[in-house]
């Protein structure tokens, strides 16, 4: 059995409400921080990071961390 992972498509940005974990963590890699370097400052896995920024990517419908930035930036997220 083959369990295929759709993402979502045409999500509208009101349905996605960002934590205060998730500006931190957007704001601290549009800085240029590594995941590791963003885990240790908020006191958080890098794994954590990780999750957090591809339910991010997951919610907002884009494949990249990259991509995640440039969509907070653009819609004034941080």
């Amino acid at each position: 059995m083959t369990v295929v992972h759709e993402r979502p498509t045409d999500r509208q940005d009101e349905e996605w409400a960002p934590t205060r974990l998730d500006l931190e963590i957007l704001s601290l890699l549009a800085r240029g921080l590594t995941i590791d370097a963003i885990g240790r400052r908020i006191g958080v896995s890098d794994r954590t990071v990780r999750r957090r920024l591809r339910t991010i990517a997951d919610e907002l419908g884009v494949d990249s961390s990259i991509e995640v930035v440039v969509h907070a930036v653009r819609t004034g997220l941080i």
